[in-house]
Order: C-alpha cells, then sequence, then structure tokens
C-alpha cells in the first residue's frame, strides 16, 4: 500500500505541476511560461518527486515506465496491474483539481485542457502517424535514459536529476506535435476533462507510450545493459526511477 500510495501522489504531482502549469500558468499572453516552462515544469515534477518518494515505490509515475521496467528485469509483473491503477487514479484526481482550480476564474473554458491530440488537436497540426513516431520514439529514449541513469554502472544519486531532464527536453521536442504524453496516465487525467475529442484519440496515447517503453527496455537489456546483476524494484537494493 505504502508503494502504491507513493505512484498516486507521484503521478498526482506530475500532472497537477506539468499540466497545471499549462493550463493555468501559460494561459497568459504577456506572463506566460510558453512551450519552454511548461516543459521544464514536467522535468521538475518528476524530478521532485522521485527523489521524495522514488524510495519507496521506484518513482514511476507512468504506466509505461512501469512496463518498461518490467520487460528489463527491474520490476515485479504481479505489480503492474495495481501500478498502472494507482498512477491512473492519481492522474484523474490531479486533473478533477485543477479543474475544480480553473474553473475558479469567471468566463473559463476547459477547451484541450492540456490534453493530447493529433490531426485537428496537435498543436502544430500533426497527422497521426507523425503523433505515433514521436511518441514511439520519445518514450523509447525515455525509458533507456531511466534505466541507463538507474543501473549500477551510474554514478548514485543522479538519476532524479537526469530521469527529470530527459522528460524537459522530450517536451521541448514533442509538445508542438502532441502536446506531450509519454504518459499514458498524464494523457488520461487531460483527455477526461477536455471539451474536445481528446477522448476519442486516447488509445493513441496508450499505445504509443507502451510500444515505445517495450522497444526502449529491449534495446536496453539487449544492446546496451552493462553486465550487471538485476532486480526488481522494490527489492534491498531498489532503483528508483
Amino acid at each position: 500500500m505504502r508503494e502504491l500510495s507513493a505512484e498516486f501522489f507521484g503521478t498526482f504531482w506530475l500532472v497537477f505541476g506539468g499540466c497545471g502549469s499549462a493550463i493555468l500558468a501559460a494561459a497568459f499572453p504577456d506572463l506566460g511560461i510558453g512551450f519552454a516552462g511548461v516543459s521544464l515544469a514536467f522535468g521538475l515534477t518528476v524530478l521532485t518527486m522521485a527523489y521524495a518518494v522514488g524510495g519507496i515505490s521506484g518513482g514511476h509515475f507512468n504506466p509505461a515506465v512501469s512496463l518498461g521496467l518490467a520487460l528489463a528485469d527491474r520490476f515485479a509483473w504481479k505489480d503492474l496491474v495495481p501500478y498502472w491503477i494507482a498512477q491512473v487514479a492519481g492522474a484523474v484526481v490531479a486533473g478533477g483539481a485543477l479543474y475544480a482550480i480553473a474553473s475558479g476564474k469567471p468566463g473559463f473554458e476547459p477547451g484541450g485542457f492540456a490534453s493530447n491530440g493529433f490531426g485537428d488537436l496537435s498543436p502544430g497540426g500533426y497527422a497521426i502517424q507523425a503523433a505515433l513516431l514521436i511518441e514511439v520514439i520519445c518514450t523509447a529514449g525515455f525509458l533507456i535514459v531511466i534505466l541507463g541513469s538507474t543501473s549500477k554502472a551510474a554514478p548514485a544519486g543522479f538519476a532524479p536529476i537526469a530521469i527529470g531532464l530527459a522528460l524537459t527536453l522530450i517536451h521541448l521536442i514533442s509538445i508542438p506535435v502532441t502536446n506531450t504524453s509519454v504518459n499514458p496516465a498524464r494523457s488520461t487525467g487531460a483527455a477526461l476533462f477536455a471539451q474536445t475529442g481528446a477522448l476519442s484519440q486516447l488509445w493513441l496515447f496508450w499505445l504509443a507510450p507502451l510500444i515505445g517503453a517495450a522497444i526502449g527496455a529491449l534495446i536496453w537489456k539487449i544492446v546496451l545493459m552493462p553486465g550487471e546483476g538485476v532486480e526488481a524494484i522494490g527489492g534491498e537494493e531498489s532503483d528508483a526511477t
């Protein structure tokens, strides 16, 4: 229960901080933080919660990350579905909290509500194939950074920084294409409150990150992994991600 609670709160913080920066702080033409600010906000959410609760649950905060870690023999398969449930629940509660806050402003319209999309729902009007490809590539790269920075060959204690900066970079690349998912829970938490067709496109933002995570995990396991023993997350020497 402690591990699932940590995943709930970590994912809540990711969605509340990341999507909240887009919904609340980026909405002002003159004072808004822009794409760069939103990208940094997402990175900071993962960095801060990885340090805060990563030692409890491994600090996944993302169903795709949990899948990738399981495929890389860093996480127990029996815990995958409970982690997914906790992560999605945290994202949905964060979305609800943001909706309650944002709707306190007169004239509030949810619009896209920081949701992900392709075609007409893409910030830059990118088609489905572009959205699929960038989400797969970015999630695969994210998993490689996570697995590499938490391996026994990496300097100890710096993994959250590398992972947070990687997520920042991913957002800088892909916000114009899909508004950046790489996280099915994050996509779900926002889509439920959007006034667009985001829910009808949510399938892609589950499928693409899960495929990308699997690819990244397999690249790491087969090609890149140094000669190290592997342990499941939650053991005596858990790898905080």
